[in-house]
């Protein structure tokens, strides 16, 4: 029997196209194109999810209809009955749980950025100390975390930096780097006796993150040479002292946007320039589903990550050792912890309260199964 078969309509159309992805991704030819590869590969994945899920409620839904037409013959079908349709409507449930849309992203690797904000050293400081949490959650993720760009500030922190996070083998969409990272986006508050403070007294600092999905490949945002201009530079270090004796620095300008990208970490102008594009097209990418999201229905946007740069998400106190998100009401006192990188938990507030908004938003449209 074809597992198309009796599907509910919102399925019918999924199961197709896993199988016919299945077939592109036994030709061989399809993997000498690395970027179709991946994206049929993430594809592929998510929906694995939906087919296993309806193979389950399939078997379960078929196995509680067998006991029920057998049922008035044999007392023991009859007996088994109110547990084979509990397990049925579980796996409908959880069928209606994967059929809701999700974002087509998660999957992706990420390009993230850390920008220090008002406060000066302090909020430099601050930031250093958010790249080394990401950082170390993405290892223990089993994820590669690469510098692209980095300016230090002259007592050890962090300026700005932008670091590319990597899974180092494709899963499942709901794994991937987008999938948990997405949500850091915004403006992180910090509350701390800064190291210049010599009488003790807390003060408030903030630190910025961005965080973009990554181009798969060039075909994923096509750029016209004529928008760029390319200027170099020579690179600078803390103070604004000189590390670099060429003009090896490149800040590329997207005219049609004004989105600036800027990279002097490498010692090569090549290599500086290809890691501004690889930034830029990230940045695009992004600004282009921004555009998409806003024209969406209202119902549909997530209700976590706002496409606000400037909503402030999270606030470290530090003489509490609190963390607390603004966002999900999350709060917690091991912020040491967090900081070493046990990230998971304020994420998984995160994304519980994305998965209920989606859920709602499909509730309003009607059962999907």
């Amino acid at each position: 029997m074809s597992q198309t078969v009796g599907a509910p309509p919102a399925v019918a159309p999924l199961l197709a196209e896993h199988a016919e992805i299945e077939q592109q991704l036994a030709d061989p030819a399809v993997h000498a194109d690395a970027g179709r590869a991946r994206r049929l590969g993430r594809r592929y994945a998510e929906l694995g999810r939906v087919v296993q899920a309806y193979r389950a409620w399939r078997a379960a839904a078929d196995d509680a209809q067998a006991a029920a037409e057998l049922a008035g013959e044999d007392a023991a079908f009859a007996a088994e009955l109110p547990e084979l349709r509990a397990a049925a409507d579980t796996a409908a449930e959880r069928l209606r749980r994967v059929l809701v849309p999700r974002d087509p992203d998660d999957g992706r690797d990420v390009i993230l950025e850390v920008k220090a904000g008002e406060g000066g050293e302090e909020s430099a400081l601050f930031a250093g100390d958010l790249l080394r949490m990401y950082t170390r959650y993405a290892e223990r993720q089993g994820w590669s975390v690469q510098v692209l760009d980095a300016t230090p500030s002259d007592l050890g922190g962090v300026k700005d930096a932008q670091v590319a996070v990597k899974a180092r083998a494709a899963g499942a969409p709901e794994d991937g780097v987008w999938a948990h990272l997405k949500y850091e986006g915004g403006v992180h508050r910090v509350q701390r006796v800064p190291v210049t403070e010599s009488q003790g007294r807390i003060h408030t600092s903030a630190a910025g993150v961005m965080v973009f999905p990554e181009a798969d490949d060039e075909a994923d945002v096509e750029i016209d040479a004529n928008d760029l201009r390319i200027d170099v530079f020579r690179s600078s270090g803390p103070g604004g002292q000189s590390v670099n004796t060429t003009d090896s620095a490149v800040r590329i300008t997207h005219l049609p946007t004004g989105i600036v990208v800027s990279m002097q970490n490498e010692k090569s102008q090549l290599q500086n320039r290809e890691q501004a594009m690889r930034v830029l097209r990230a940045r695009l990418l992004a600004a282009r589903q921004e555009e998409a999201a806003a024209a969406a229905s209202e119902a549909r946007r997530s209700q976590v990550r706002t496409v606000d740069r400037s909503e402030r998400i999270r606030t470290y106190n530090f003489p509490e050792n609190r963390i607390a998100d603004h966002r999900t009401g999350y709060k917690a006192y091991n912020l040491d912890q967090v900081l070493d990188g046990d990230l998971g938990p304020v994420l998984a507030s995160a994304v519980a309260a994305d998965e209920a908004a989606r859920l709602a938003a499909a509730g309003a449209d009607g059962p999907v199964v």
